[in-house]
């Protein structure tokens, strides 16, 4: 039985306040090294703001992605056929599940950024891992994208 999926990628970007926050921390650094002179406070601005735009894009930058018949969601990489019911989660019950409802064994891709998010059972008996929690701001489109073709 080979296994396929509606194509789906998503890339978990950082909004765009942080930008506006990475350039405040270079205005910071910038003021901290304004006794130093006007090199050192620009070498701060440029550098506080680069340093910070780095962290925010390094963030940002995880993806969750269905190609051929697994799922790569960060680092991870699991097949669709160790997966079972995908839950579609609002903003409450992602809150939920992401605090109180949160099992420490389960695979956790959480951006608190995003307010909606998928929980994805794992049936694999060898795998300890309960669930996936998937912060996604598409997170119908990637339950759809989960679910394997039917065999006819």
């Amino acid at each position: 039985m080979q296994l396929s999926a509606a194509p789906y990628e998503e890339r978990l970007t950082a909004p765009r306040t942080w930008w506006l926050i990475s350039f405040l921390v270079g205005v910071s650094m910038a003021l901290i090294l304004l006794p130093f002179g006007t090199l050192p406070m620009l070498g701060g601005l440029a550098g506080g703001t680069a340093v910070a735009a780095v962290a925010a894009s390094s963030y940002g930058s995880v993806r969750i992605r269905v190609v051929g018949d697994s799922l790569i969601a960060g680092e991870a990489r699991i097949p669709l056929a160790a997966l079972g019911e995908a839950e579609v989660l609002d903003a409450e019950e992602t809150r939920a599940w992401r605090t109180y409802k949160a099992d420490p064994r389960a695979f956790l891709l959480l951006r608190a950024y995003i307010p909606t998010a998928l929980r994805v059972e794992v049936t694999d008996p060898q795998d300890p891992t309960p669930y996936l929690y998937l912060s996604t701001r598409e997170p119908e489109r990637l339950a759809e994208a989960l679910r394997p073709a039917k065999p006819e």
